[in-house]
């Protein structure tokens, strides 16, 4: 969709977003632009990274599994 864009068409749309925001207000937007982008790889860095305490739950534990009991199924 994008593979087509050239420098040409990048220099028309920072034209309409000047237009449509106007000169002052751009570095505004682009510092909370980044702010934002900043924040979501810090929660997708977070929620990749596993919590201890998760792990350790999710691991079904011996008596859980009955293994080691002797149960035999018929």
């Amino acid at each position: 969709m994008f593979a087509n864009l050239t420098g040409w068409h990048m220099l028309v749309v920072v034209f309409i977003i000047l237009l449509l925001f106007g000169a002052p207000k751009l570095p505004a937007l682009a510092k909370s632009l980044g702010q934002s982008m900043h924040i979501l790889k810090k929660e997708v860095r977070s929620t990749d990274d596993p919590v201890d305490g998760d792990e350790a739950a999710a691991r079904p534990t011996v008596a859980e599994t009955g293994a080691g009991t002797g149960a035999t199924s018929a």
